[in-house]
């Protein structure tokens, strides 16, 4: 067993989620919440078992994860 922290964004056409200290792209979609984590588990099993081990940061976990507003001029 093995514990990732896991962004899930609300969108007007559904749910994306994406795992935080992966090495490589994941990401899993659904309508509902519970759909779009439940993706991007499978997802996440599916990249360990094609790329191998190496793609877990062990070096440097994600010890938790915020989410900030930042203004900017343009």
């Amino acid at each position: 067993m093995r514990q990732f922290k896991v962004v899930v964004e609300k969108h007007s056409s559904g749910y994306v989620a994406y795992p935080l200290g992966l090495k490589g792209a994941v990401v899993g979609e659904g309508d509902t919440y519970e759909e779009a984590l439940a993706d991007v588990k499978s997802a996440i099993r599916s990249h360990i078992e094609t790329f191998g081990p190496e793609v877990l940061n062990e070096d440097s976990p994600v010890l938790d994860a915020f989410v900030a507003d930042a203004v900017i001029s343009l």
